[in-house]
């Protein structure tokens, strides 16, 4: 038999988040606004701007010491 450790997905809580997403329209690309190290990101996949905006994700705490935006 098979046992999973994982959580099924329908317990972990979603929450509306803040995120940047890429303006390019072939690219999907998006980050969550608090793992972004610079207050005007670009797209880390084609290097276009990207803009503000939000999206219901899975809860995620950010707890890097080195959270700053330059």
């Amino acid at each position: 038999m098979y046992y999973s450790r994982k959580r099924p997905l329908d317990n972990i809580p979603e929450e509306l988040t803040a995120i940047w997403s890429c303006t390019n329209e072939s690219c999907n690309g998006w980050m969550r606004d608090n793992f972004v190290f610079l207050v005007q990101p670009t797209c880390s996949i084609c290097q276009s701007p990207m803009e503000k905006g939000e999206k219901m994700l899975p809860a995620v705490v950010n707890t890097s010491p080195t959270q700053s935006k330059h």
